[in-house]
């Protein structure tokens, strides 16, 4: 039997747990890669490993840059609506073995992390200031 690829493990989880949109999961993906890079994070080995605390505030700024005024309403639309919603994320794809984690990390690690409307919506209200950083591995 054929191992499922990386897009059928992430349908799978989608359908196990139909609260989050599979694009959560993409995006999920693509946020932990931006994460490493802003992190400066070797690209294998433990010193890899990324914290919840740390992947939350790399999605904070990963949506802000790709999502824009538009973030909270597209995180919503997938089913993220708070912290918690991605730590149910990273431990789903735990637990197809999509991601890995240490003995340490733990669903509570992403428990109170920001206030979505407030981390997503704030930044492009008038007299905010959207805390957007340069995409890692580019020089402005």
């Amino acid at each position: 039997m054929k191992k499922p690829s990386y897009e059928e493990s992430l349908q799978q989880v989608a359908r196990e747990d139909p609260r989050y949109d599979v694009e959560a999961y993409e995006f999920l993906r693509e946020a932990l890669d931006f994460t490493i890079k802003l992190l400066s994070k070797p690209t294998e080995g433990p010193a890899r490993h990324v914290t919840g605390g740390e992947l939350l505030e790399g999605i904070r700024q990963y949506a802000l840059q790709e999502f824009g005024p538009m973030a909270l309403t597209v995180l919503n639309r997938w089913g993220v609506r708070r912290c918690e919603d991605i730590g149910e994320m990273v431990f789903n794809l735990v637990e197809k073995g999509i991601l890995g984690k240490t003995e340490r990390d733990k669903k509570e690690d992403f428990s109170g992390g920001y206030d979505f409307k407030q981390a997503f919506r704030e930044p492009f209200l008038a007299g905010g200031k959207a805390d957007l950083p340069a995409p890692p591995g580019r020089d402005n």
